[in-house]
C-alpha cells in the first residue's frame, strides 16, 4: 500500500509540473504584450504612471527614466518638452547597440512584427508600412499609427528606427509619440 501512494503521488506531482511547464511562455512575447499594452494605455496620463527619476537633461526638455519596460531593452525614457501647443510627453526604449548590423536588423525586425497589428484593448490597433532596413544605408524606419475611436490616441504613433550612429554603432529604438501630419500643424 505503501508504495503504490508513493507511486501516486508521484504521478499526480509529474502531471501538475509538466501541465505548468506547458502553459508557461517559453518567449518574452507574452512579457512583451503585456507590457507594450500598459505603456500605451499609460499614454492616457501623460505617461506620468511609468514616470521615475529625473535624469539632467537640455533646457527645452526634461528626460525621466521609465519604470515600465520590455523585454530586451537596455533603457526607456519619458521626454516632456516646454511646448506651450503640445504638452504630450513620448516614450523611448532603446532596444539594441551594438556594432553588429546583422543583430541590430534582427532586433528592428522583430519590434516592428510585435508592433504591427497590435491591438490595444479598448484603443484600437496599430498599423502601418513596414520599412525594410537597406544594408547600405545608415538608417530605417517604421511607423505604426495606433487606429481606432479613442480621441486621446488620435496621431498616436509606435516608430521603430535602426540608426548607425556617430560612433559607428547601430542603434534600434522603440517610440511611442503623438504626432501630427505636416498638412495638420499649420
Amino acid at each position: 500500500m505503501k508504495p503504490t501512494l508513493q507511486f501516486v503521488l508521484i504521478c499526480l506531482f509529474s502531471v501538475s509540473v509538466s501541465h505548468a511547464q506547458l502553459l508557461k511562455p517559453t518567449t518574452g512575447s507574452m512579457s512583451f504584450s503585456v507590457n507594450f499594452e500598459k505603456i500605451v494605455q499609460s499614454y492616457r496620463n501623460n505617461f506620468h504612471s511609468i514616470q521615475g527619476d529625473r535624469i539632467p537633461s537640455e533646457k527645452e526638455k526634461q528626460v525621466y527614466k521609465s519604470s515600465m519596460t520590455l523585454p530586451g531593452t537596455l533603457q526607456a525614457f519619458i521626454y516632456r518638452f516646454g511646448s506651450r501647443q503640445d504638452t504630450s510627453a513620448s516614450w523611448q526604449a532603446i532596444m539594441y547597440k551594438g556594432e553588429d548590423q546583422q543583430a541590430a536588423i534582427k532586433a528592428y525586425k522583430s519590434i516592428c512584427r510585435q508592433v504591427n497589428r497590435f491591438r490595444v484593448n479598448g484603443v484600437g490597433v496599430f498599423k502601418g508600412e513596414y520599412e525594410a532596413p537597406d544594408e547600405n544605408l545608415r538608417f530605417a524606419g517604421s511607423s505604426f499609427k495606433l487606429e481606432g475611436g479613442d480621441k486621446t490616441f488620435e496621431h498616436f504613433y509606435a516608430e521603430v528606427d535602426m540608426v548607425l550612429n556617430a560612433d559607428e554603432e547601430w542603434e534600434v529604438y522603440l517610440n511611442l509619440v503623438r504626432k501630427k501630419q505636416d498638412e495638420d500643424m499649420f
